[in-house]
């Protein structure tokens, strides 16, 4: 066995002053809007066999032989219709949930604690924002992925790389891990004050449509249970707003490749619905918690038209709840929920240096 095989900090003392380290985590973004960074991103995304559930083998064939030929060119024109002077919005959304999490908590806990990002595919890494916390001495680690509804495909895929990167660690951290929080109280406010404030600026739309990102059905009979948790989001929500039956309705999007996902479409429920006669509906997406291409793109640009093609004739989009004063504190009332007892720790000052003085006395 190697002697290096488990890796510590290069200048480690056992003397450090330790604190608590929070890592939000959320899916990733391509490098760039070019071909070439989107197809290194597909390549890792798709290659995830939580995403994925085929046979490895065949599916490598598919991946490799076509899907990484074709696809890149067509989803990198579709993210230079979004991609901004400061890079992709997801990216950017997040590095500031990053920063307004660090600013939120810092009066609220007496203990030292530090906020960093991962993101499950690209950079910066799950393990870079894990490594990060290690350099500031996180002996506590909190785990927040920013997916309020559990899936394999996401949650538990985040488990994954967190292990992988923690099983090279010499001195593993305590770990919590969010799993969901798709029922939380101030998930479901956030939402539900975010969509009364378009209300009063735009007025009520003839159909709300709550859109949740799409998911083989076979994963949900294999026992997944995100198609349950999208369920109850949408109906507490629709419960927060005092909706009737008829004033809103669930979907999925995103759908990819021949077999059976998750339903109804989002796409063909936005048809069947001007096709019918309605003319204004408005489209929120419960489980996205920053915008990104499947927001902006997808659901903004790509079913608007579905809409305006099929005879409906107002679509507006509600916006990720981002950084919204609600969704930050609702990030607090999470980080309070499952790490009270570590953020309530006080780090006195001049321990380690104490400490380090005795050593050197010794």
């Amino acid at each position: 066995m190697s002697r290096n095989r488990f890796s510590a900090l290069p200048d480690f003392r056992h003397d450090d002053e330790a604190c608590s380290g929070i890592l939000l985590t959320n899916l990733g973004t391509p490098a760039a809007p070019d071909t070439g960074a989107v197809r290194d991103y597909l390549a890792q995304f798709l290659a995830d066999p939580r995403v994925v559930e085929q046979p490895r083998w065949l599916w490598w064939l598919a991946l490799h032989g076509i899907i990484l030929r074709t696809r890149p060119k067509k989803v990198a024109a579709s993210y230079r219709k979004i991609w901004s002077d400061d890079g992709s919005p997801l990216m950017v959304i997040s590095q500031q949930q990053v920063q307004k999490l660090q600013t939120a908590i810092a009066p609220s806990f007496a203990g030292q604690v530090r906020v960093e990002l991962g993101m499950r595919y690209g950079q910066p890494s799950i393990a870079s924002g894990l490594q990060k916390l290690r350099a500031a001495g996180a002996r506590r680690i909190l785990i927040l992925p920013l997916y309020p509804q559990y899936s394999a495909t996401t949650t538990a895929s985040t488990l994954d790389a967190v292990s992988d990167e923690l099983k090279s660690w010499r001195w593993v951290p305590e770990l919590r891990f969010v799993q969901h929080y798709h029922d939380h109280p101030a998930y479901i406010q956030a939402l539900a004050r975010s969509i009364e404030r378009k209300w009063q600026a735009d007025g009520r739309p003839e159909k709300l449509l709550m859109s949740f990102h799409g998911l083989p059905k076979r994963y949900f009979e294999a026992g997944d249970p995100y198609y349950c948790e999208c369920h109850k989001t949408a109906r507490l929500l629709a419960e927060k707003l005092e909706l009737t039956e008829n004033d809103w309705q669930l979907t999925f999007q995103s759908r990819f490749g021949p077999e059976q996902w998750l339903q109804p479409y989002t796409s063909e429920t936005l048809q069947t619905l001007a096709q019918s006669g309605t003319r204004h509906v408005q489209i929120v997406c419960p489980g996205f918690s920053a915008d990104c291409l499947e927001t902006l793109e997808e659901i903004s640009e790509e079913n608007r038209e579905v809409f305006i093609n099929a005879g409906g004739k107002q679509f507006e989009y509600i916006p990720a709840l981002n950084t919204e004063q609600d969704h930050i504190g609702m990030m607090v009332e999470l980080v309070r929920q499952h790490a009270h007892d570590w953020l309530s720790l006080e780090t006195e000052p001049g321990v380690a240096a104490r400490a380090r003085q005795q050593g050197a006395d010794q």
